[in-house]
């Protein structure tokens, strides 16, 4: 692809703009999603790409990230650099075209990128219009070319400001506070996390990112160096860092079918999850796509040709299905596509039909030849599928028992869920609630009208360590299936679910702030993300913060949520303080409860998001799968104060 882009001149002329940028700062949340937390780190995440892109082109091979001491951030690559010679059309230098125009840059010119990353192609203008002030520098030609803008507008002409035997181009931006009202401040994990997850997705590139407002006892910066050779073989290999290994090898292919690089990676584990993560240009498909049916049908397809004539199925009284062949599967799938048509509630899901076709293809011929050339892995694969296949069908009596259940009518509704009067599910919300006794208490303190309540009783099945039967017979976590009135299950996806009849639009897990309330919000959210993960991703799913202590002198009274917040009300009240440490939700009085934690005009909900799928799926899998070492050592980084025990 490199050779081929060489050829033509990457010029002013090659910046092409499509139109104005006026209406970025009035509706930001139309081209970054939000003005939260994940818009944030999404201006970061478009200066990457076009670095990125300069990478996929062949032009670079080094990036860094700095947060700098006053949280700015700044991207420099050694790539090209942005041409900043006169732009015939527009009348000004092309670096100000890019930085300036919506949806102007070179990747809308196919001479200049056959492939580029991002979804939208909004880009550093984007950015530049979301900045209080953003500066751009360019090396390029022996010298260096400056611009500086405030809000999107250039406050000068691009200038040369020296001589310079570098090339490529820095970018440093200072987000508004007044767009990104909650908060301006990065964290440095989210975005570490990000540049792995690029280093793994464009092998050979090396990423570094520094954190100039932290620094390490020897009074370096924090800082850390990404850089894979292997690309998605070791990205399989760090994903399944906490999982048993049925076999030792990463099954993986890289090439070009039909014109479309397909690059796949994938290993077997003793786990009974599916473990599948799916990228087009960098950018994670969380919601599938032509691509991902493109994969499982190559899987299935061959696998189940090969089971077929090794005999291991002869036994098997029942036909064997694709979920099968997946059972205990972590495989990633990475796709660049010229122009990649995207569907979906969030625009994440790939619809390019001639995608499909070309990954079965190659998924096909690098399985063919593994299986063929590895015959005892071979037969350790089929035999999985074929315990999977009898727990399945297991399963199936199970999950009919809660299909069942789902789709009766009010009766058919768990004993113990208290509902709510309103009909509307967008205005309804439930109350996942630990124990019987929080459970009374929630019931006399909601507002009945739309507030219902189900409670559960101890701690839920860990389904990260259970088969999938284990989970459909669980009586807790049929209590939730039919309490919100989901179906689960498509042809393509046994676990898939179906919203269409979701009874609350909010799902609220309730738990004590104790070390066991923090344990049953973990189980029940690994239970949301292996099998309501579109509950999650629809943002229907949050964690109630119930207060810690409630502080009093005479008649006044407060309450904290944390020991800081005590000390300091404490202080405040001069003097002596009745301080109550609630140890349960139970402890709390019904009109206590729904002052602190249930009243929407007061409370604090904390709403689950997946800001990078493949970093979540390995956390769940480290924290509540079987592996101990490495969850000891996450707990003693991370904990504040913890006893270990193996």
């Amino acid at each position: 692809m490199s050779e081929e882009l060489e050829k033509k001149n990457y010029s002013a002329d090659s910046i092409q703009a499509l139109e104005g940028m006026e209406h970025v700062r009035m509706r930001p949340s139309m081209y970054i999603g939000d003005v939260g937390v994940r818009g944030l780190h999404h201006l970061v995440y478009e200066v990457v790409d076009n670095s990125i892109d300069e990478a996929m082109g062949g032009h670079c091979d080094t990036i860094t990230i700095d947060i700098n001491e006053d949280n700015s951030i700044s991207v420099t690559d050694n790539g090209r650099g942005i041409p900043v010679g006169m732009h015939k059309k527009e009348g000004v230098s092309a670096l100000q075209v890019v930085m300036t125009k919506i949806g102007a840059g070179g990747k809308f010119d196919k001479d200049s990128y056959k492939v580029s990353g991002g979804l939208h192609g909004v880009g550093v203008s984007c950015v530049n219009a979301l900045s209080v002030s953003l500066k751009a520098t360019v090396y390029v030609d022996g010298k260096i070319w400056e611009q500086e803008y405030e809000r999107g507008k250039a406050l000068y002409p691009v200038k040369s400001i020296g001589d310079t035997d570098k090339r490529g181009t820095t970018v440093t931006f200072w987000p508004d506070p007044t767009i990104f009202t909650q908060t301006v401040e990065y964290s440095y994990e989210t975005l570490s996390n990000r540049m792995r997850e690029l280093s793994y997705l464009n092998k050979g590139v090396k990423l570094t990112i520094t954190d100039k407002r932290q620094k390490e006892e020897d009074g370096s910066f924090v800082s850390e160096v990404f850089h894979s050779e292997e690309g998605l073989k070791e990205f399989i290999k760090f994903l399944d860092g906490n999982r048993e290994q049925l076999i030792q090898n990463v099954i993986s292919i890289e090439g070009e079918k039909n014109g479309i690089p397909v690059e796949v990676a994938m290993v077997y584990n003793t786990s009974y999850t599916e473990n599948l993560h799916s990228y087009v240009n960098n950018i994670n498909t969380h919601e599938g796509g032509t691509h991902l049916s493109g994969f499982r049908r190559g899987l299935t397809t061959t696998l189940k040709k090969y089971a077929d004539s090794s005999g291991l199925l002869d036994k098997l009284k029942f036909e064997i299905s694709g979920d099968d062949f997946r059972e205990g599967l972590t495989a990633i799938v990475s796709v660049k596509v010229a122009e990649p048509q995207f569907e979906g509630q969030t625009k994440t899901k790939l619809g390019n039909r001639e995608v499909s076709a070309a990954v079965s293809q190659a998924v096909s011929e690098m399985l063919s030849d593994y299986l063929e050339e590895n015959p005892d892995d071979a037969k350790i694969i089929v035999q999985k599928v074929v315990l999977a296949a009898q727990a399945r069908h297991a399963a199936n009596k199970a999950r009919e028992m809660v299909q069942r259940k789902t789709v009766m009518s009010i009766g058919g509704l768990p004993g113990k869920l208290s509902d709510c009067s309103e009909q509307d599910p967008s205005l309804c919300e439930v109350f996942l609630v630990e124990g019987d006794s929080a459970g009374g208490t929630a019931k006399q303190g909601r507002d009945r009208n739309f507030q219902a309540i189900l409670p559960l009783r101890g701690k839920i099945l860990n389904v990260e360590k259970a088969m999938q039967h284990k989970v459909f017979d669980n009586e807790e976590i049929k209590n939730i299936y039919t309490a919100l009135g989901v179906s689960i299950g498509t042809e393509e996806d046994s676990k898939a679910l179906n919203l269409d009849k979701l009874r609350y639009h909010k799902v609220v897990i309730m738990c004590d702030a104790d070390v066991d309330g923090s344990h049953i919000e973990t189980l029940i959210l690994t239970f949301f993300f292996r099998y309501m993960r579109e509950l999650i991703d629809g943002g229907h799913v949050y964690i109630a913060t119930p207060p810690l202590y409630l502080v009093k002198k005479g008649a006044k009274k407060r309450y904290a949520w944390n020991d800081k917040e005590r000390d300091a009300i404490a202080e405040e009240f001069n003097g002596s303080v009745s301080i109550q440490r609630y140890k349960g939700l139970g402890e709390m009085n019904a009109e206590q409860l729904w002052d602190t934690t249930m009243n929407p005009e007061f409370r604090t909900l904390r709403q689950i998001t997946i800001d990078n799928a493949s970093e979540t799926d390995r956390t769940f899998s480290m924290l509540m799968g079987d592996e101990v070492p490495p969850r000891k050592e996450f707990i003693e980084k991370n904990a504040v104060y913890a006893n270990i025990d193996a």
